[in-house]
């Protein structure tokens, strides 16, 4: 009894000044940290792999490398400890007091400042991480559109609490509408001729052309919104279903836009910051909806709607619009998905694609935007992770959810404000005084 309590005082003494620790540094003294540790890579991650006998800087934390080939799992997280612990320990520890000040200061300044701030360094650690080399780029871009679509659809599936399954055909209808309109206008190409615009304007139009697809997907919600909340149950979830199929279908026998073979050559046009933007723009519009009036008359439709009628909330049109806003943002991300890949074909909308995004939105938690980032961020990354196992992974996926589900019935993080002004205030703790 003895030695037990010995052994475990160090422990809890250890987590005790680790947690105060971390209570006591800011939000921009983490980023900081992040930032120096992702420039000590990008200047000294070639030299450290060197010696510790890695064939190359570990492109996704060492996780793919690890389940090729296991010999090096010494030589990962020496490396992660190296480049990434330690940088991040030490700037932190260093930064801590003047974090806390900065902190006090865009504190003082408007909220808009401060975000600006937090955003331009978060985006900076990104960037160059990302630019060592170009399948953390395509990783890094794939996952961002994956929170889009995860925030999109836990306004419905979430906050509305509906179950819907039509994001995939959203996703499409999105996708192909930007990409028409970006090939039509605005490239060279085999199917659709000449550009009718000079291309050097195509980037700037970009964002429209995002805008189209999102529109394109809100009138295809319309489509099943009038129908299905006439009704009650699960009467939305077989007509999205249905819809899905559908759009799939059609799209396959539309020869204008490819029919199976799908469309290719989109232009370049969905770099980093502007993925990277829409995406802060689809958090920030997205969190301050469900924050809205409109917000609370969807928590009151999803616990009650007989009592939320009553109340004389219009339970009919406040879901008709959730319906559509979440399928906006499903189509603005499936524009995003086509020119990210620069190739769109039926296929990439099927059932496997709605398979991902319930389970990145089921994962991470409902009514919670800080859950559904989180959910489409370890979904994507664990995904991409065992990507080497092949067919094995959609075992070890699958079994995950099912252990979430069975202890955390609502997700990872369900029901959490997403708070961005209380994130960025400077901490305070007895020890950091």
């Amino acid at each position: 009894m003895r030695n037990r309590t010995t052994t475990s005082a160090p422990a809890a003494g250890f987590r005790s000044r680790l947690r105060q620790f971390t209570a006591s540094v800011p939000l921009i003294g983490w980023l900081l940290g992040i930032f120096g540790a992702v420039l000590a890579e990008y200047f000294l991650g070639d030299l450290v792999s060197y010696y510790l006998g890695l064939p190359k800087i570990p492109v996704l934390f060492g996780l793919l490398t690890v389940l090729k080939k296991p010999l090096l799992i010494p030589g990962i997280l020496g490396y992660l400890v190296l480049v990434y612990a330690i940088p991040v320990v030490i700037i932190v520890r260093i930064m801590q007091k003047p974090a806390n000040r900065l902190a006090e200061f865009l504190a003082g300044k408007r909220v808009t400042i401060a975000a600006l701030v937090h955003l331009s360094l978060f985006y900076g650690a990104l960037h160059l991480w990302a630019d060592i080399s170009d399948y953390r780029l395509l990783v890094l871009k794939l996952t961002m559109i994956a929170i889009m679509l995860t925030l999109s659809i836990n306004v419905i599936n979430g906050y509305m609490g509906e179950f819907s399954c039509s994001h995939p055909g959203f996703m499409a209808l999105g996708a192909y509408t930007a990409s028409t309109i970006t090939l039509l206008l605005f490239a060279n190409d085999k199917q659709f001729g000449p550009a009718l615009l000079p291309e050097a304007l195509g980037f700037y139009f970009f964002p429209l052309a995002l805008v189209a697809g999102g529109i394109a997907a809100a009138v295809g919600a319309l489509v099943i919104a009038i129908p299905s909340f006439r009704t009650r149950g699960d009467y939305l979830a077989i007509i999205s279903l249905a819809f899905l199929f559908i759009v799939k279908s059609i799209i396959e026998n539309l020869e204008f836009v490819g029919g199976p073979r799908g469309m290719s050559s989109q232009p370049d046009y969905a770099n980093l910051p502007m993925v990277f933007t829409v995406m802060v723009l689809c958090i920030w519009i997205i969190n301050n909806f469900v924050r809205s009036t409109m917000g609370k008359a969807l928590n009151a439709v999803r616990d009650n709607e007989l009592a939320a009628d009553a109340m004389t909330v219009d339970t009919r049109r406040t879901k008709i619009i959730t319906f559509l806003f979440g399928a906006f943002w499903a189509g603005v991300a499936g524009g995003l998905f086509a020119h990210v890949l620069r190739y769109v074909n039926p296929g990439s909308f099927g059932i496997q694609r709605l398979a991902e995004i319930l389970a990145m939105v089921y994962f991470g938690g409902l009514n919670s935007v800080t859950g559904s980032i989180v959910g489409a961020v370890s979904i994507n990354v664990l995904s991409e992770a065992l990507r080497p196992l092949e067919i094995y992974k959609w075992i070890i996926i699958p079994l995950l959810l099912i252990l979430v589900m069975l202890y955390r019935p609502t997700g990872l993080i369900a029901f959490t404000e997403f708070k961005p002004r209380e994130l960025m205030r400077p901490k305070t703790t007895k020890g950091g005084e």
